[in-house]
């Protein structure tokens, strides 16, 4: 059993009692997650998902149908943890968690797992404002693969302190880094190892996303756009994205094209990574780079390997934030001559770390040692996927193999 960074984040108990909200990609390990926990609390019998008509009639039946269990549950272990899976799916949800949180919160610990649709809802009204708090699980990334920790960092750790934390474990996980670029970070292809299981896999997930979650997000009335734009933005990842070019491409309105982008962010399928800027009406006015949560929907291996390692850094960002170390945020810096560095960190609004990734170790550039002393004199690190690669330039410029990074 793979276990998920973000076990040790969500269920602490420093989050005392706040509902657990957990969102993200579909077959993502949510489920999975959720229900590992309640088995290490003996509390599996305090599962139950709203897909199954059992579960539903129950509810009709009678709203508080595991009360009898909270209450056993507490009266030898403690506050009981129960996990409402695709809770969202009924009428007037939040009225529903409301009235339970209210009712059992000093017995009960409630995670609510569910897709995209529970983290669009969520943001609509105000019904459940004070009693949760969101997570977001990401793909599998290295660290967990290999039973590594999660990178750990103190609210004032400058950027170097984390650089010599992940470089201090000699180990090379090559193969596994492969194996990663190969099937992605879902759990299910990657953990199969099977070509064709991925490749049948990989259309299916298109399908389900399309026909089940934006349709029932969005108005969008031709959703084959979305699969035509699933099709064409791989070929643009790891440029700033040009809404006007790939409307062209499609040959429909801009505002199609946006939509339709919209709802692929809303849905997990993508996600944007903006410009630095301090400037913060320059930096709307700039291109976002657009990545897959799937990085193996890039054929071109440069571009698979880079969308990788964003995954990899907003995986680990988005651990940070929710742990409450600061405000993390991954951005790029790309300046007027078009000198571009692929990645960088902000912490708490302050430039913090820079990232370029290569296929092939070399040299780093001399326009990265400029942005790195433009912004403050930060870390530069130059990530490889070859193999067996750490060489140090300086105080402050890394050129490192990931498989050792991650």
């Amino acid at each position: 059993m793979i276990k998920r960074h973000l076990e040790h984040i969500c269920f602490h108990d420093d989050f005392g009692r706040q509902m657990r909200f957990i969102s993200g990609p579909r077959q993502v390990g949510k489920t999975t997650l959720a229900r590992n926990f309640l088995e290490q609390k003996n509390a599996r019998h305090l599962y139950f998902n709203w897909d199954l008509r059992q579960t539903r009639d129950k509810y009709i039946q009678d709203p508080y149908f595991f009360e009898t269990d909270i209450y056993d549950f507490k009266a030898s272990k403690g506050p009981a943890w129960i996990c409402l899976d695709e809770i969202h799916k009924m009428p007037k949800w939040k009225n529903i968690l409301k009235d339970y949180f209210d009712k059992f919160e000093k017995e009960a610990r409630f995670v609510i797992t569910g897709s995209a649709r529970l983290d669009w809802f969520r943001r609509s009204g105000d019904e459940l404002t004070g009693r949760y708090f969101t997570f977001r699980l990401h793909p599998l990334v290295l660290s967990e693969l290999t039973g590594r920790p999660i990178p750990g960092i103190g609210p004032a750790d400058p950027a170097l302190v984390f650089i010599d934390k992940q470089i201090s474990r000699s180990e090379y996980n090559q193969d596994l880094t492969d194996q990663l670029l190969d099937f992605s970070g879902f759990p299910e292809p990657l953990t199969k190892a099977s070509t064709r299981f991925f490749k049948r896999w990989q259309t299916d997930m298109v399908d389900q996303v399309i026909r089940e979650d934006i349709r029932d997000l969005t108005r969008i009335p031709e959703v084959e756009n979305i699969a035509v734009m699933i099709q064409l933005l791989p070929s643009r990842v790891g440029a700033p994205l040009s809404l006007n070019a790939v409307r062209e491409d499609m040959n429909v309105s801009y505002t199609a094209v946006r939509s339709a982008l919209r709802a692929m962010r809303l849905t997990f399928v993508v996600f944007l990574v903006p410009p630095f800027s301090r400037n913060v009406a320059r930096a709307l006015k700039k291109e976002s780079k657009c990545y897959f949560m799937d990085w193996t929907r890039c054929d071109d291996t440069a571009a698979r390997f880079e969308n990788y390692v964003a995954v990899e850094l907003k995986s680990l960002l988005g651990l940070w934030n929710d742990s409450g170390i600061a405000d993390f945020e991954l951005t790029y810096v790309r300046t007027k001559d078009g000198r571009e560095t692929d990645f960088l960190i902000v912490k708490n609004d302050q430039p913090w770390c820079l990232f370029e990734v290569k296929l092939r170790d070399g040299p780093v550039s001399g326009h990265h040692h400029r942005h790195a002393e433009a912004l403050g004199g930060i870390p530069v690190v130059q990530l490889t996927h070859e193999s067996k690669i750490l060489k140090k330039t300086g105080s402050s410029v890394f050129r490192i193999s990931a498989s050792r990074f991650f």
